[in-house]
């Protein structure tokens, strides 16, 4: 069972929410404003929250973005909106998940137990390496040198994800899917993550150290190889 907060400012809506999440077991907690639910995250550990868009005080869409700055807890959107941009911008700035109202409160369930088993099956000790470069996934914190790496959330989780294959070509509609949890998507927001990461990892696309793109194909993260040394110079023959 989870740890949830509701937000969610119809009181009605609010109402069933709880009523029928608790019913499933879950511990469940609600607010109605974008700043309280921002309080409540910051102040209380939970498993995942609802979101709805139509909140009073501040757009869903800016009050993900902030609790995105504060915490990586999965963030299910609950929105009236079925325009498709706006899903995928949703999707690109940190949302886990969405689903269009009026939806049922057991396909709500259904997502919540999806989005927990994702979260939860990688919360076990693991720290990956490759070169200089280590990933904790549990701490969620990545090294190069010794030297801890300043990463967004996605960041993180796109480096994560192509270090626990080293050397394997991983297509992008697979980082759509994986990392993104979407199965469409612009390729330029891969690219522009990537490009992100390149900074930070001290490399360019024109000279890459780990990430390596393969035009068409995919990306692949490998260490480094060291440099060749240098032949040593051809001794003379001795004279006769």
């Amino acid at each position: 069972m989870a740890s949830v907060l509701v937000v969610e400012d119809d009181q009605f809506v609010r109402s069933a929410l709880i009523r029928h999440l608790t019913e499933a077991g879950h511990t469940v907690r609600s607010v109605g404003t974008a700043l309280e639910a921002l309080r409540e995250v910051a102040q209380v550990g939970f498993d995942v929250v609802v979101l709805d868009l139509g909140l009073p005080d501040l757009d869903g869409s800016e009050a993900l973005k902030m609790l995105r700055g504060i915490t990586d807890v999965p963030v299910i959107i609950a929105t009236a909106r079925d325009d498709e941009t706006e899903i995928v911008r949703l999707l690109n700035d940190g949302a886990d998940d969405y689903l269009v109202k009026p939806f049922s409160v057991e396909h709500l369930s259904a997502r919540m137990a999806a989005v927990l088993r994702r979260t939860r099956g990688t919360q076990a000790s693991q720290v990956l390496r490759v070169g200089q470069l280590s990933i904790d996934t549990q701490r969620r914190e990545a090294e190069l040198d010794g030297v801890r790496l300043d990463l967004t959330r996605r960041e993180f989780d796109l480096l994560a994800f192509l270090a626990a294959r080293p050397g394997v070509v991983v297509p992008r509609r697979e980082l759509l899917t994986e990392v993104w949890r979407q199965s469409y998507g612009d390729d330029q927001t891969i690219d522009v993550h990537l490009s992100w990461l390149r900074r930070k990892l001290g490399e360019t696309a024109a000279s890459p150290r780990y990430l390596h793109t393969l035009r068409g194909v995919g990306v692949k993260i490998e260490a480094p190889q060291p440099p060749h040394a240098p032949r040593p110079p051809h001794a003379a023959e001795p004279s006769r």
